[in-house]
C-alpha cells in the first residue's frame, strides 16, 4: 500500500468509522469551535472535526462572507446495518441529523441552505435497491428536514467515495441572511 492510499484510509476511517460508531446521533455534544479567518470563520462543531482540522487540514463548516459551505458528510452503513432501503432511510436520517447539528452551530437551519450537491454510489455493496429507489429514498428522508424553501440540488452518480461503506456523500452551501445572527 503507498504512502497516499495509507492516507485516504485513515482520513476514510477518522471521517466515518469514528464519527458513525464513537458518536451520538447529535455530534455536536461539545461546544463549537470558531476559527476566525479574513473573511469569515471555520466551525468545528464537536472534537471530531476539531481532530480532522488538525490531522487532515479541513474545516467541516467554512462561513465566508454571508456563505457557509458545509464539508461533505457520508451517508453510510454501521457494522451489522442492512443495505435495504429501509436501512438506507435509517442511514440518512442519521446523516441529516449530523447535518442539522452542523448548521446548527452554524446558526442556521435547513432554511437557510442554498445548494446541495449529492455524490450517489448507485451500483455497490452497501446498498441493494435501484438508483431509483436509493433516490426515492433519499428524497424522502431529505423532505422530512427540509420543509422550507427548496434548496437548488445537484445529484451526481459516481463509483465511490472514500468511505468503502459510503452510499451518499452530501455537501451544503447556506446563506446567512441579514436579519440572521451568528453565535461567537
Amino acid at each position: 500500500m503507498t504512502n497516499t492510499c495509507r492516507t485516504y484510509a485513515l482520513i476514510a476511517s477518522t471521517l466515518l468509522v469514528a464519527p458513525l460508531s464513537a458518536q451520538t446521533d447529535s455530534p455536536a455534544a461539545s461546544a463549537p469551535t470558531h476559527i476566525p479567518t479574513r473573511s469569515g470563520e471555520v466551525i468545528l462543531p464537536s472534537a471530531v472535526e476539531q481532530q480532522n482540522y488538525n490531522d487532515y487540514g479541513f474545516a467541516a463548516i467554512r462561513r465566508a462572507g454571508n456563505l457557509v459551505f458545509v464539508s461533505g458528510v457520508i451517508v453510510g452503513r454501521r457494522p451489522g446495518e442492512g443495505t435495504d432501503v429501509e436501512s438506507f432511510k435509517t442511514q440518512t436520517r442519521r446523516t441529516f441529523k449530523r447535518l442539522e447539528s452542523y448548521l446548527k452551530a452554524a446558526g442556521l437551519d435547513f432554511d437557510d441552505v442554498a445548494m446541495i450537491n449529492s455524490f450517489h454510489v448507485w451500483q455497490g455493496p452497501n446498498f441493494s435497491g435501484t438508483r431509483d429507489d436509493q433516490f426515492k429514498a433519499f428524497e424522502q428522508v431529505k423532505e422530512e428536514f427540509m420543509h422550507g424553501p427548496k434548496p437548488a440540488w445537484t445529484a451526481v452518480g459516481t463509483t465511490g467515495l472514500l468511505a468503502d461503506t459510503g452510499i451518499v456523500e452530501i455537501q451544503m452551501i447556506a446563506s446567512i441572511g441579514e436579519a440572521k445572527t451568528r453565535p461567537h
